[in-house]
């Protein structure tokens, strides 16, 4: 099948991002595949293919306009779902280490699947609760960045995601546009997490007039050890 990739590759442009031909590729062939799983398994909503490029892959790309991925080593994914933001920042920077980390084990199998035919390298999928993972030595507090499109408010994201970015690491939050009184709930949270908040942009996506917004939090010191709490709480009972 003939697409029409020029959105993906002008809007990554627009990000200061050059897409080899074996990367759109992969592109592709991740897209085929999202689609021909999604007919057995709900992984997302947005199948047409324009409609992809901008909404998931394109919105994934964009936390560049907040963080020089070149100081990047290592990202977690909190909460990766069909595998965004991850897979699309894999493809872009293969260099860089990821962990994609999901609670329910069809969606890592689906992974699993496209890091073999993509043929990634530095990546590894990993079925649990952030909760509990949060807690254990080789992820607590060991990574440069932490990425979330979860839809959850910021100051529960911040308690699941904190806990795994190290001092001077950040954590990036996917939001829609409507954000200050969240930032504003959040604050406190943030603070009794370790964490301190760098940068908000609002934007629209390339390509299209979809609202966007990323928050930049910065990890300032370690986050106290009973946090994250169990499983369930950060979310039924946000930090205030």
């Amino acid at each position: 099948m003939d697409y029409n990739i020029k959105p993906l590759v002008d809007g990554c442009e627009s990000f200061g991002i050059n897409l080899s031909d074996e990367q759109i590729e992969q592109f592709i062939l991740y897209y085929e595949n999202l689609i021909e799983k999604n007919k057995v398994m709900n992984l997302t909503a947005i199948t047409e293919f324009q409609d992809v490029l901008v909404k998931h892959f394109l919105d994934s790309l964009s936390i560049v306009k907040v963080i020089d991925m070149g100081h990047i080593d290592k990202i977690l994914d909190l909460g990766t779902g069909a595998g965004f933001p991850g897979i699309p920042l894999k493809i872009v920077y293969p260099e860089i280490e990821f962990v994609l980390l999901d609670s329910l084990n069809k969606r890592i199998k689906f992974l699993q699947d496209i890091i073999d035919k993509c043929r990634f390298n530095k990546i590894t999928v990993v079925h649990g609760r952030a909760e509990e993972l949060a807690k254990k030595k080789e992820y607590r507090e060991n990574f440069d960045l932490c990425v979330s499109r979860a839809v959850a408010n910021l100051s529960s994201l911040s308690e699941y995601c904190l806990p795994y970015v190290k001092c001077g690491g950040y954590f990036i939050s996917y939001k829609s546009t409507n954000i200050d009184t969240e930032l504003i709930d959040a604050k406190n949270a943030i603070t009794i997490l370790g964490g301190e908040i760098k940068d908000k942009i609002c934007f629209s996506l390339p390509e299209s007039n979809i609202e966007r917004s990323l928050i930049l939090i910065e990890k300032k010191k370690a986050t106290p050890a009973k946090y994250p709490r169990k499983a369930g709480l950060p979310s039924k009972e946000p930090l205030v």
